[in-house]
């Protein structure tokens, strides 16, 4: 955080906005931990405002019945691992479902950056949302979100893969010829566009920042654009996105080669702030659970047909040790590293900017 301030106050050069708010969020960490902190006999890995009396890894509902929130309104956003407007328009039959459900209207808030999603649910301003894989274990821990469902069908969680993606008229065939590279990763927080190369590529001979350049895209599609036009070498991203973007016919497969895949990672979480009525936890549950997607929505997710109901601490687990794995805690001091790291003014290529 020192070097947040001393940023702030030495730049010479117009500071980009959204760096300057990220570094003021990640401050406001720093300091008020101490105002935040409540006092429980467990609370395990999850922030001081937060406590987990049941041992489950989520934040329990607050004891002081005062804290207990039951807004006339409900904020749904979904994570922004692509075009947030996109998603707006897409998710907007299933909002004015739930508002019925529910009873209660419900706004679809387009979210720009997975940072700016955890804090806006950590200050009270989301109430539901969906946070990418590697996105969830911050929100879980730093913010109070409760995963309760993920996108799934009659055989369980939709999963995805981490690939890595070339040019198809490049001559890269494995990890190793990318040495001294450019390599497109998403966003820091991201599982399968930061962490989960981090962890996994070393045992391959490739070491992120270490064998090659790390460049921050901030989306999974502006990954994979950045590929076909030459700014970057390659990219890692997850298999759904890019499958995605080549039905939308937004990228032809041909133009691309994947030259390596994970095993498979559970997608987005959908998660609800854990200091809502549990009156209403359990409608907003029961009617996520109801719901049957719609032609569109099971084009756009792959197939899809429904919501199924997950365990953070087991469905997550192998994304908690890729974290580890790749040394990222989901923690506040991580956190505020990494809100620099990701909103870094040189975090990008000029043409990017």
């Amino acid at each position: 955080m020192v070097s947040c301030i001393e940023s702030v106050m030495t730049r010479s050069i117009k500071l980009n906005s959204r760096w300057l708010l990220l570094c003021l969020i990640g401050l406001t960490w720093a300091y008020s931990a101490v105002s935040r902190a409540q006092a429980c006999s467990y609370r395990g890995e999850l922030d001081v405002e937060y406590c987990d009396e049941n041992h489950d890894q989520i934040a329990d509902v607050p004891q002081n019945l005062a804290k207990i929130k039951d807004p006339a309104e409900l904020i749904f956003s979904y994570s922004p691992i692509e075009e947030p407007m996109m998603f707006a328009k897409v998710w907007r039959p299933f909002a004015d479902y739930l508002g019925q459900c529910v009873r209660k209207p419900i706004k679809f808030r387009a979210i720009q950056s997975n940072t700016t999603e955890i804090e806006a649910m950590r200050s009270g301003n989301l109430h539901i949302a969906a946070f990418s894989t590697g996105t969830t274990g911050f929100a879980v821990n730093l913010a109070g979100a409760v995963p309760f469902a993920a996108k799934g069908g009659v055989d369980g969680i939709q999963g995805y893969q981490l690939i890595l993606l070339v040019r198809n008229d490049r001559p890269y065939a494995n990890l190793v010829d990318l040495k001294g590279k450019i390599i497109a990763h998403t966003s820091v927080t991201s599982n399968s566009g930061n962490l989960a190369p981090r962890a996994l590529f070393p045992a391959h001979g490739l070491t992120p920042d270490v064998d090659y350049r790390v460049a921050y895209s901030g989306k999974h599609d502006q990954s994979v654009l950045g590929v076909f036009s030459g700014d970057y070498d390659a990219a890692v991203l997850s298999s759904s996105v890019f499958d995605r973007m080549v039905k939308r016919g937004q990228v032809k497969a041909g133009d691309f080669r994947i030259i390596f895949r994970s095993e498979p990672f559970p997608t987005s979480a959908f998660v609800h702030a854990h200091d809502l009525a549990p009156e209403l936890t359990k409608s907003l549950r029961d009617c996520f659970f109801s719901f049957q997607f719609s032609d569109e929505l099971k084009r756009v997710f792959d197939g899809a047909t429904k919501f199924v109901p997950i365990d953070y601490q087991r469905d997550w687990r192998a994304v908690r040790q890729v974290a580890k794995a790749s040394g990222t805690a989901y923690d506040s001091t991580t956190y505020a590293k990494l809100i620099q790291q990701d909103s870094s003014p040189g975090g990008k290529k000029k043409t990017e900017e």
